[in-house]
């Protein structure tokens, strides 16, 4: 498994989780590894390896949620010769090539029942036999298990075996989401933004313009760390200018006046009502929630706040040319003007 092992962050609960798996390295006991997608997972399962006795030994890894049902137990313990339609020859499991090392197994919670129940007599004696097979095979395996589930809810409405979880949970290793990481998002912001420029050959690094590295640090990040990566990486490539600091992020990379259409038959407004035409106007954002007005104690300053933010992103998707700015916002090149002065917005951040 050949990834960027880097860790980078300072914040104190994602410490703590590092901290945690490095005094679980040199256990020869089953992890799981519990997080949201793009929270580093798979940079944990990888640090539990190389800092345990096992180190220079195989680091397996199958995700048990990108196979078949049918052929995950064939991937897991192997099979033999005829054992099944279009099994040629003998195959040994990941098990197997496991032996003596690591098996990291991700997206754990989407293993059959069938599976689970194999899974844990390998847990349990060492042992594994392949399909179609009656000749158990020894393996010193080591099994770090990743998974975004709720387990022990799961094992509770009985769609996950608790015997399996119980053999499992040695250690349990919760990665804190993005959003909770205080300070993370700039210093994760910086390294792959300096990357970034690197790669493009730039020869200094102008960094991001404030207003953007607000909406970075404000935004909730729902696919963590992974997401963060690919919107840094993107805005860099995309902005011209290496020695002006970048002023325009977009988030959503399908974000397009030119998006498809969702076909009618494949599209419902969730209330039972008919599906709306191709090509009807797109559905509005919703309006802010009372919980969001109720917070405004300032009329004023809201509203404001409300403008400079929206005319402080359209200026950094427009390169700060105030006439395609203006155009964009329906307004007059005066009244921009007039906005920007009003709002201390200064290209280039004078």
């Amino acid at each position: 498994m050949e990834r960027e092992s880097q860790f980078i962050g300072q914040s104190g609960a994602f410490l703590d989780a590092v901290e945690r798996a490095s005094r679980a390295a040199p256990m020869s006991r089953p992890v799981l590894v519990i997080g949201e997608r793009g929270t580093g997972k798979e940079l944990i399962a990888e640090r539990l390896h190389r800092l345990s006795n096992r180190w220079d030994e195989p680091l397996v890894t199958m995700n048990c949620a990108a196979l078949p049902e049918t052929l995950i137990e064939a991937e897991l313990f192997g099979h033999e010769a005829g054992a099944f339609t279009g099994a040629t020859k003998a195959r040994a499991g990941r098990f197997e090539e496991a032996d003596k090392g690591t098996l990291f197994l991700d997206e754990l919670g989407t293993l059959s029942m069938g599976a689970q129940e194999r899974l844990l007599r390998a847990v349990e004696y060492g042992e594994v036999t392949r399909i179609g097979s009656s000749r158990p095979i020894r393996v010193d395996v080591r099994i770090v298990a990743a998974t975004n589930d709720d387990l022990p809810a799961l094992a509770e409405a009985g769609e996950f075996r608790a015997d399996l979880l119980d053999r499992l949970s040695f250690e349990v290793i919760t990665l804190p989401p993005l959003r909770v990481r205080e300070g993370d998002v700039a210093v994760l912001t910086e390294h792959f933004a300096r990357r970034m420029a690197g790669e493009l050959e730039w020869f200094g690094w102008p960094g991001f313009a404030p207003h953007v590295m607000e909406h970075l640090e404000n935004y909730a990040w729902p696919g963590n760390v992974r997401e963060l990566k690919n919107v840094v990486e993107r805005a860099v490539y995309r902005w011209d200018d290496a020695e002006t600091p970048i002023a325009h992020v977009q988030f959503d990379p399908f974000e397009s006046p030119w998006k498809p259409v969702t076909p009618s038959h494949r599209r419902s407004d969730g209330a039972g009502n008919a599906p709306a035409e191709r090509g009807a106007a797109p559905t509005q954002e919703p309006p802010p929630t009372s919980a969001q007005f109720e917070a405004v104690d300032d009329l004023r300053a809201a509203v404001d706040a409300h403008e400079r933010a929206i005319v402080e992103h359209s200026l950094g998707k427009h390169r700060w040319n105030q006439r395609q700015t203006a155009k964009a916002l329906g307004l007059s090149y005066d009244q921009l003007r007039h906005a920007i002065k009003k709002h201390g917005l200064m290209e280039g951040q004078e």
